[in-house]
């Protein structure tokens, strides 16, 4: 698959939009294929292994935060959730139950392609990531053996939480991770403290990534939102 040739489902209730949505990404060379509800598309995903999905939350019936969670549990597709703009709610749920992005309506149709792009090279790293190890900045992260190594050589302790935070971030390179969707990454998470959990776990990888704050090279910071992964992987 290549970001040209994915196959996405889009499952859209109202058909105006619908038909109009697949009509644009297929101009792009995408396979699309359009879904009105969730049961026909969650047959063809059960059967298929699309490369994007694209769902509104405001569905009659089965909603997209429902098709979200359960899709999350069996797969690592890639997740984009259509929104109105008074949902934040429903966008914070949304991230929390493993969705990659969002889209706001009415929406620019040129911001959707290009979030769909970076979300499809994303997914393929995401990918990339459980088959082979990770090189950036001098660095050596070996996700499978949870192994980061230095720029001399010498191994790198990492905690549980700590390795899994650098495995989400480093699967997700250059996009934005919010700290809500980063707590959820975490084992053994507690009621109320997923802010400032992941503040100081992200201290402590800087530290041992010798990440300046005031200048990363590593992981930067989103003020507001989160933490995104800027090194470049060799």
């Amino acid at each position: 698959m290549t970001d040209s040739q994915a196959h996405i489902v889009l499952i859209e209730d109202e058909p105006v939009t619908r038909e109009a949505l697949a009509s644009y990404l297929a101009g792009f060379g995408h396979k699309v294929s359009a879904f009105s509800e969730a049961t026909q598309a969650e047959s063809l995903l059960a059967s298929d292994a699309a490369d994007l999905l694209i769902v509104d939350i405001n569905l009659s019936g089965k909603d997209g935060l429902e098709i979200t969670r359960e899709q999350r549990a069996r797969s690592e597709i890639g997740i984009i959730l259509l929104t109105g703009r008074t949902d934040d709610v429903d966008r914070i749920v949304g991230l929390e139950l493993g969705a990659d992005d969002y889209v706001c309506k009415p929406f620019n149709r040129r911001e959707l392609a290009a979030r769909v792009k970076n979300l499809l090279r994303r997914s393929s790293a995401q990918r990339n990531l459980t088959r082979r190890t990770l090189r950036f900045a001098g660095f050596s992260f070996d996700a499978v053996s949870r192994q980061l190594t230095d720029p001399s050589g010498a191994q790198i302790a990492l905690t549980r939480a700590e390795y899994e935070l650098l495995r989400t971030l480093a699967g997700h390179p250059g996009q934005v991770m919010h700290r809500d969707r980063l707590y959820m990454a975490l084992p053994h998470r507690q009621t109320g403290a997923g802010q400032r959990t992941i503040d100081v776990i992200v201290r402590r990888l800087r530290v041992k990534l010798g990440d300046d704050p005031r200048a990363p090279r590593i992981i930067g910071t989103s003020h507001g939102e989160g933490y995104l992964f800027i090194a470049p992987l060799e």
